[in-house]
């Protein structure tokens, strides 16, 4: 039997050539067969289809790469929720950038691992240069500030709390009730107290509430605010927050700005996350409103120092005499081993698009947010949850009971029709559009609203 051909080396490009035709043609007919934004029927008929496609996992005789790329592709893509498809509006999983998928392809194939520089001598260097660049973007005018990456804004969440635990001890996390689910995972996998939750009335965090949570908790203490929370998009007020914590001496800040943070690209929409760069450290993540292709996190401190407890030996992989001869040491950069190159995708992107390209980016889809919370506010059958901060529209028919926005959102689903997101706000539950595609139109935005209205109806 002829051995598969491998995708690196001299060969490497000639073997990949004819394999990529096929993903590509088996990508459009997939996508031609779903025909919107995700498949018809639901979850019973969507598994059929797939299971049915896909057959045997693991034949006795394999199919060959060329049937084996048609068949699984073609099923994936028929039976995908397609964030590029401008009524796929749930989640914060952002369409990906062409150029950044075509040079994921290039990470695979050389598939360098960052864990020692001798496996990764170019994609190493390239990461420092990156994440020294974005953390210089989160943290101006620093001397030393630094990034590591993540896979995305649980993984920077819990480094965050391990970084603050190092430094403090058994350190106490205070979280807004808007915070992310992963900072009570994280206190509970680093062994450290459980959250202390201080209101958000109105979806951002009480400056008074969290004055009278720091008085009354004993530190050491590490505050964690949001810059773009997930159910709303709403941005904590980091000033007031920032200035609290310097006022109570034994608090450090974090700031999850997970969502947010790549407004810092925008010269228009950058002054929303003013007091960010106080903070001790900052999540951000490019596959959201930096439209990588997950993972691409980072989590980007203040002053590198504070990543040396990350330190950690290996002799296969960075032993001291190595590293005295000069071999850099890779393996205190993430708490994984063996991790892909995501940087590669994202230094291609900021060199194709620069600041300014992905700040348009940012503008446009803060753009399309503000116009359709316009069509909303002048739709008699809806209401408006609050003018949005970022790119998230929440919106529900009137007096409709949670039980129906419920029923509308599940139907859409099912028909295959729209994608949109719920959140509970004001003890109501709303329909949430969260808009990171910049190439939907009005059009695409009057069709939700439609659609919305339409199932209210029945």
């Amino acid at each position: 039997m002829r051995a598969a051909p491998l995708a690196g080396g001299p060969q490497g490009a000639d073997a990949l050539r004819p394999l990529i035709d096929v993903v590509l043609r088996a990508l459009r007919d997939g996508t031609v067969e779903r025909g919107g934004p995700l498949p018809r029927g639901g979850p019973e008929k969507a598994g059929r289809e797939l299971r049915e496609a896909v057959g045997v996992v693991l034949p006795e005789q394999g199919a060959g790469a060329e049937e084996a790329l048609r068949t699984v592709v073609r099923a994936v893509a028929a039976g995908a929720a397609d964030p590029a498809e401008p009524l796929c509006a749930a989640h914060l999983h952002t369409p990906p950038l062409a150029i950044a998928a075509a040079a994921d392809l290039a990470a695979s194939a050389l598939n360098p691992s960052m864990d020692s520089w001798d496996q990764a001598p170019a994609a190493s260097e390239l990461e420092a240069l990156v994440t020294a660049a974005l953390a210089a973007e989160v943290f101006p005018g620093e001397a030393h500030p630094d990034a590591l990456v993540t896979t995305g804004g649980t993984e920077s969440n819990q480094l965050a709390l391990l970084l603050a635990r190092e430094r403090h001890g058994a350190v106490r996390t205070l979280v807004g009730a808007n915070a992310h689910h992963s900072f009570h995972r994280a206190a509970w996998l680093l062994g450290l107290p459980e959250p202390v939750v201080v209101p958000a009335p109105n979806g951002t965090i009480d400056p008074v509430a969290l004055d009278e949570a720091l008085r009354a908790t004993p530190g050491p203490l590490l505050v964690a605010a949001t810059a773009g929370t997930t159910d709303a998009g709403l941005i904590d007020p980091l000033p007031e927050l920032a200035d609290l914590c310097a006022a109570h001496g034994s608090a450090d800040l974090h700031v999850d700005a997970a969502y947010g943070g790549p407004a810092l690209f925008s010269a228009a929409h950058r002054p929303l996350l003013a007091g960010l760069d106080r903070a001790r450290t900052v999540t951000v993540d490019l596959h959201k409103l930096g439209w990588q292709p997950a993972a691409a996190g980072l989590l980007a401190v203040r002053d590198a120092a504070d990543l040396a407890v990350l330190t950690h030996t290996a002799d296969y992989l960075n032993a001291d005499d190595d590293t005295d001869a000069g071999l850099p040491d890779l393996l205190g950069r993430s708490l994984r081993t063996t991790r892909r190159p995501d940087v590669l995708k994202t230094a291609v992107t900021l060199r194709a698009l620069g600041r300014d390209g992905l700040g348009g980016l940012v503008d446009a889809c803060m753009e399309l947010a503000a116009h359709l919370a316009d069509l909303v506010e002048k739709a008699p059958g809806l209401e408006l949850y609050a003018r949005p901060t970022l790119t998230t529209v929440l919106f529900r028919p009137y007096d409709a009971p949670d039980e129906a926005v419920a029923e509308i959102r599940r139907t859409l689903l099912t028909e295959g029709r729209a994608v949109l997101g719920r959140a509970a706000a004001d003890g109501r539950l709303w329909l949430k559009a969260t808009l990171l595609n910049p190439h939907a139109t009005p059009g695409d935005l009057r069709n939700i609203l439609t659609l919305v209205e339409g199932g209210s109806d029945r």
